[in-house]
């Protein structure tokens, strides 16, 4: 059946999908974990259970940044969860994420271990903790950053779930569907190639949490690392996401952390574990 042919219907019920879909196996119309399983649990302050996408690479991007900046209290350990194996849905997964996504973090230095979810709540928390890093003092220069992070928690689904589906996953290629979000996440690029025009970074002089957020999305879109897009949105013709995102891509506290959780692409840009700083330097 043709898309101009198919008619919702009243109510909606759910066909588990057949499709080769990569996700195909681990959709489903309904919350709760699916089997009982344990998380590890290391020596360090924060405890974190994430895979290297962009949303779990903002968060050990900040937690490299704090330590490169010398807040010894920001101390990982970090866990690798294998969403296209489920372990989302896990028991102990799920009490700390009850969206089961990742990322997902413990602070077990408070009295009672708090629980993070939700990659924008992880890098604010993190900021306050250790007593506004990477936040500006100033509380209308703090209001843009604020600004910029929650535009990216809005505009990343749009790139995500909607551009990439479509594009790159989706069983059949819907010309309709694929031309929308094209068009959407191209305005999103020049959204951003305009602020950058004047801005060093996304929030102004400073780098803060809102490039944290927006580089691994933006900035792998604009090399075309991610869904093989890069000519398909001419992402060259944003010259300023590109300096911005070549600046970004030589800080040392970046490189380590687009490393952490990661389990594709070259052996020497992979650390699927992170325990201490010295594991970086095992990878070969």
């Amino acid at each position: 059946m043709s898309d101009s042919e198919y008619t919702p219907p009243k109510v909606w019920t759910w066909e588990k999908d057949k499709s080769e879909n990569r996700f195909s196996n681990i959709n489903r119309p309904i919350a709760g974990p699916t089997h009982e399983k344990e998380l590890p649990v290391g020596k360090h302050p924060f405890q974190l259970y994430s895979l290297a996408t962009p949303n779990g690479v903002k968060v050990t991007v900040m937690l490299e940044e704090l330590l490169e900046a010398g807040h010894k209290g920001a101390e990982y350990d970090a866990w690798l969860i294998n969403i296209s194996e489920g372990n989302q849905f896990g028991s102990d997964f799920v009490a700390i994420n009850p969206n089961s996504k990742i990322p997902a973090l413990m602070d077990r230095s408070t009295d009672k271990p708090t629980r993070i979810f939700e990659s924008g709540a992880i890098l604010l928390y993190l900021a306050e903790k250790f007593g506004g890093a990477f936040v500006p003092k100033d509380l209308a220069a703090r209001a843009e950053c604020y600004s910029w992070l929650m535009w990216q928690m809005g505009s990343a689904p749009y790139l995500g779930g909607g551009f990439g589906h479509f594009y790159a996953y989706a069983p059949v290629k819907i010309e309709y569907a694929i031309d929308r979000f094209a068009m959407e996440v191209k305005r999103q690029l020049d959204v951003l190639d305009r602020q950058l025009a004047d801005n060093e970074y996304i929030a102004g002089p400073d780098y803060t949490i809102a490039d944290m957020a927006i580089w691994p999305w933006y900035g792998a879109l604009a090399k075309g690392l991610i869904y093989d897009a890069g000519e398909f949105l001419s992402v060259h013709e944003y010259k300023h996401v590109n300096r911005w995102t070549d600046q970004l891509s030589e800080r040392p506290a970046v490189k380590r952390g687009r490393m952490v959780n990661r389990v594709w692409g070259e052996p020497e840009s992979q650390l699927p574990e992170r325990h201490d700083a010295s594991d970086f330097e095992k990878v070969k």
